[in-house]
């Protein structure tokens, strides 16, 4: 265990805060100050911490204050000292008598290297400050008197970006670069010295974390020790999923990736988008970027609705139309080629909140654009993918992950029944996995051809997913069936119940993960109901 001695002035709110979180399990085994009357001290108490206090003392030079301080700590078993708000610039009396000394700055050094760092950052004018947490090194000289220049110089740790806003006051400034910078960096920095992962180089004046740098391609497959986002508030929104929950769109412009963030909104006079609608909007274009050949999604509640890829964009958007047309009221319609005024038309024949193209003819727009409340959103070139990460805010922190690309091909498959699939099973396979990405797991998908026939999505129990994708299918889609259809599933089936419930749909062949310890029991559910069934070797889980 890594343990810390702290130097504090005042209320030593970023060694409480350390104390408090203890970050690679460090302790705080004593908290010093110089004042007595400071409330840190009590603070300390209160957590069972050991204090000491060494004041000023009148006529007490340097050199003799930093003595007593080195003898008051002498007691104590410590590896790190953390400064906080101890407003003495430290010598070598002290530092070559005790471990690295870190201290943070309420700027982004070097700007702002003074007393009044919030103050001058105002006047200065500056849209961005932050803090440092950085080594402390000897700012004296052999007299013991300071050398300006040199205070707060000692190498950076870590820093953190802090934003200044219009109208904000230097207290505004000083409690936001506290909780939101301080509260951030010190603590980080504070963790890689208690994991080892810290050289400092104090000749070259550097300091290097294992790990913190770019292109690091080692057992962390690429991910960031830290992840700095920054976007800009495009538009307020009416409100979030709920009208009593406020909410707001932000953007990333260094993203070309087609977007609905950045897409251009062609119908004026229409109502904005709403959070559901940016959401469901999203979800629409990331899977039909999935597609070469023309393709059409229709999405409910980020579901898809139905999903079909065909010759023309108007016979996918038919297509994948008649996979739930109920559910479709409403919903979201996507296309990944230019949309004719033939899909115009049967894309209004019914409601629908929002359709998203790379481009339109103006004979489609003109259709469109009748529809009062119905936005056309022009996303652009959808070539491509930018974003190697997505991420999702959860409480305390956000989630970070690679973006799901896996493709399979018939070759990747490994066919685990006697029964061999046909050309075109392994056709509407390879479509059934692509598009079974976007379904919200337990995630079951039923497909003939390349166009869905039923979706059973979101559920606790796989095979009450199975129920409900032969539910779809022989309730609410049109033209269609789920005899003879392929049947895709996002993770392996624990039992053999889902099998078993597919038979009874009609479903002939199957694609799913495998690796099930029950596997061997599934495949022959399979082959007693003359299936055809492959292994993916991979899952393909999407919970949000």
């Amino acid at each position: 265990m890594t343990r810390l001695a702290g130097l504090a002035g005042n209320h030593g709110r970023n060694l409480l805060n350390i104390a408090d979180r203890a970050p690679g399990d460090v302790e705080l085994g004593v908290v010093l100050t110089n004042n007595p009357d400071a409330p840190v001290l009590e603070a300390a108490a209160e957590r069972d911490i050991p204090t000491e206090v060494v004041p000023l003392e009148d006529g007490m030079g340097r050199r003799a204050h930093e003595e007593a301080v080195n003898a008051a700590l002498e007691g104590y078993v410590y590896d790190l000292v953390c400064l906080d708000g101890y407003m003495r610039i430290l010598s070598d009396t002290f530092l070559e008598a005790q471990p690295t000394t870190l201290n943070v700055h309420p700027s982004l050094l070097p700007a702002f290297p003074g007393m009044d760092a919030w103050g001058d950052a105002l006047e200065a004018g500056v849209s961005v400050t932050g803090c440092t947490v950085h080594v402390v090194t000897d700012a004296t000289d052999d007299e013991g008197n300071v050398i300006e220049g040199e205070v707060d110089g000692g190498p950076i740790v870590t820093q953190e970006p802090v934003p200044i806003y219009d109208g904000d006051s230097a207290a505004d400034l000083k409690d936001r670069v506290l909780y939101d910078g301080e509260f951030r960096a010190y603590p980080r920095a504070v963790k890689w010295f208690a994991e080892d992962v810290v050289d400092v180089d104090r000749e070259a004046g550097e300091v290097s974390v294992t790990g913190d740098a770019s292109g690091v391609e080692s057992d962390d497959d690429g991910l960031p020790v830290r992840r700095l986002t920054s976007s800009d508030r495009v538009a307020t929104l009416r409100y979030g999923e709920n009208p009593h929950q406020n909410a707001a769109v932000y953007a990333d412009y260094t993203c070309s990736e087609a977007s609905v963030v950045h897409a251009d909104q062609l119908n004026e006079g229409a109502k904005a988008l709403s959070y559901n609608n940016y959401n469901d909007a999203d979800g629409a274009v990331n899977l039909i970027k999935e597609f070469d050949e023309p393709a059409a999604a229709v999405i409910k509640h980020t579901n898809p609705a139905g999903c079909a890829t065909a010759d023309t964009v108007a016979e996918a958007y038919d297509r994948a139309l008649s996979t739930d047309p109920m559910s479709a009221f409403g919903g979201i319609v996507a296309l990944n080629r230019e949309c004719d005024a033939e899909t115009a038309e049967a894309i209004t024949d019914s409601f629908k909140e929002v359709v998203v193209a790379p481009s339109y003819t103006e004979a489609a727009l003109d259709i469109l654009c009748e529809k009062k409340n119905l936005r056309v959103l022009d996303v652009g070139d959808l070539d491509g993918t930018q974003e190697r990460f997505t991420e999702k805010p959860i409480v305390g922190g956000r989630l970070v992950q690679e973006r799901d690309d896996q493709r399979v091909s018939v070759d990747d498959l490994e066919v685990v029944t006697e029964r061999e699939p046909t050309e075109e099973q392994l056709e509407s396979m390879s479509f059934a996995w692509q598009t079974l990405k976007h379904v919200k797991s337990n995630g079951i998908l039923f497909t003939k051809g390349t166009e869905t026939v039923g979706v059973g999505m979101g559920q606790v129990s796989r095979v009450d997913a199975v129920r409900l994708a032969a539910m779809k299918a022989d309730e609410h889609a049109e033209g269609k069936s789920a005899e003879g259809a392929v049947m895709a599933s996002d993770a392996f089936f624990p039992f053999p119940d889902g099998l078993e419930e597919a038979a009874k749909a009609g479903i002939e062949a199957v694609i799913q993960p495998g690796g099930s310890v029950n596997d061997d029991d599934v495949i022959e559910a399979a082959d007693e109901h003359g299936m055809t069934m492959v292994f993916t070797g991979q899952r393909s889980f999407r919970h949000d």
